[in-house]
């Protein structure tokens, strides 16, 4: 077995290991699942520690069906103070599947990702409740292999909104703009585009999340706009571990066909 894949398993396990102590702090706030991302700060001294477990994602049209599997996506995120925090982020496993239609050629190549780094600030309710909203700043840095790495940097700016509106229901926007790597892997281009989405408790443990997104991106290659709908189940298993899984659909040509995923998250 490879460190990584140790250092991974080590981690899955002490986070269902690890004992409760949540006497005192916020309500747990990871920023899975979902395609959009939680306004809420990580409390002071805390690591609130997100796994992806698995996700996976198919993308098929006429000339190529492509499957990309990625494993082990760990976000480290750091409570510096009351309203702000740090996170970096890392993918331990990534393997792409390449189809040729017309030849039945394929290819495939597998490899770790990029490193992330964030900050993220609160600019009401840090806890997450009422009506909250954060500002997010993040870079990606070239660490990873072709697979699943873009590259080359990119940096990326997130302001998440989100309000309750009472009888268990939320609503959250999530707008972003990013500085994202061109296709050829050299160079960066305009995205941009908003999540918006609606939450659900259905019951003092389980959330469901229903959500749309709209995405514009201006590689020089070619310009596309991904639409995704999307929903997500998340199961609050103690004070500090919550479990998860969710899928997302394409609504037009320029989106993946499907993508389902699962994982977990622990504060310490």
């Amino acid at each position: 077995m490879t460190v990584k894949w140790t250092l991974v398993l080590l981690f899955a396990t002490g986070i269902m290991a690890s004992p409760g102590f949540a006497q005192g702090l916020r309500p747990l706030c990871p920023e899975r699942p979902g395609l959009g991302t939680t306004p809420c700060i990580v409390d002071k001294g805390h690591v609130l520690a997100e796994l992806g477990l698995a996700d996976w994602t198919r993308d098929k049209d006429e000339a190529t069906k492509s499957d990309t599997l990625i494993a082990g996506d760990l976000l480290m995120r750091y409570g510096l103070d009351a309203v702000s925090e740090v996170q970096v982020g890392w993918t331990a496993y990534g393997h792409q599947r390449n189809k040729d239609i017309p030849s039945r050629l394929i290819d495939k190549s597998s490899g770790v990702g990029d490193i992330l780094i964030g900050y993220k600030r609160s600019l009401s309710e840090s806890e997450g409740s009422g009506f909250s909203a954060a500002i997010k700043l993040s870079a990606t840095l070239p660490a990873g292999e072709s697979a699943i790495g873009a590259g080359d940097w990119a940096a990326g700016l997130i302001v998440p909104v989100s309000v309750d509106i009472g009888a268990g229901l939320s609503l959250a926007v999530t707008p972003e703009i990013d500085a994202n790597v061109d296709e050829d892997r050299d160079g960066r281009h305009l995205s941009y585009g908003t999540v918006a989405g609606l939450g659900v408790d259905l019951s003092k443990s389980i959330n469901a999340a229903f959500e749309v997104s709209a995405f514009r991106d201006d590689d020089p290659s070619g310009h596309t706009t991904e639409l995704l709908a999307a929903a997500s189940l998340a199961w609050q298993a103690s004070d500090n571990c919550q479990l998860d899984a969710g899928s997302a659909f394409g609504l037009n040509a320029d989106s993946p066909d499907v993508r389902v995923y699962a994982g977990i998250s622990r504060r310490f």
